[in-house]
């Protein structure tokens, strides 16, 4: 971490079918550049609703996301440019399955940022070798394990040299068993001082990974403070019974 506030969301709110239902209910967070903040909570606690709204996937109903000095929930602001610094990972892969895997890397790098094929492709394979999967460039995604599609994912998002990187539950969708290799990955980039936003299940990656964890509930952040606070200090009677529940 540096200091340097990446992101700072003000007052931010998601609210449906008039406002009866606030899926969001004001949220404030500053996330700082090299930061790894892992967001918890019960299933239902909107979670994924702040991660996608951070890069407007959800359309908030008010506030302000300011992302590298640019409120970019102004209309004004061409929210395609931004989305371009954050990588994002979801649950599903979402792998081009007429594409083999080194197309799937370098469509996005080659169409968006204007690399030359050769310089695209050079990247990608340096991703791949550093997740181990440098063998399976040329195949496609239906050739993969679960958790190799997933590490195709994230250094599919890698490849456009973000500046953020965002994960929503990126394991709940495999097999016990490849969980793992995918976790590992996720620790990796968090060594090498990559800004991530961690929605997850996984109590011991948000332990040991974390430098700050949110746990979220109706609508709004109950408790925030690094991993030992959360885990070991819990303040709020309602961390208290979601820790009891799920450690």
């Amino acid at each position: 971490m540096n200091g340097d506030v990446l992101i700072k969301v003000i007052d931010l709110k998601k609210h449906y079918l008039g406002g009866k239902v606030k899926a969001l209910d004001g949220i404030n967070v500053e996330i700082q550049t090299g930061e790894v903040v892992v967001i918890i909570g019960p299933s239902g606690s909107v979670k994924s609703t702040l991660l996608r709204s951070l890069n407007l996937l959800e359309i908030p109903t008010g506030g302000s996301i300011i992302f590298e000095g640019v409120d970019i929930c102004d209309p004004k602001q061409n929210i395609n440019l931004h989305r371009q610094k954050m990588g994002m990972v979801f649950q599903h892969f979402n792998l081009f399955a007429n594409m083999n895997i080194i197309d799937n890397m370098t469509i996005a790098p080659r169409k968006r940022l204007k690399k030359s094929k050769d310089e695209a492709t050079e990247k990608a394979m340096e991703l791949l070798k550093r997740v181990g999967l440098a063998d399976r460039a040329n195949d496609y995604p239906s050739q993969l394990s679960g958790g190799q599609k997933q590490r195709i994912a994230i250094v599919r998002a890698l490849c456009m040299e973000p500046d953020v990187m965002l994960f929503d539950e990126p394991t709940s969708a495999l097999d016990p068993e490849m969980v793992g290799e995918v976790l590992d990955v996720m620790k990796s980039l968090a060594k090498s001082g990559t800004t991530m936003i961690v929605v997850t299940h996984e109590m011991g990656f948000a332990k040991e990974v974390g430098n700050r964890v949110i746990f979220m509930d109706g609508g709004k952040i109950i408790e925030e403070g690094t991993p030992q606070e959360i885990f070991e200090n819990p303040q709020s009677d309602r961390l208290k019974s979601f820790l009891a529940k799920v450690l």
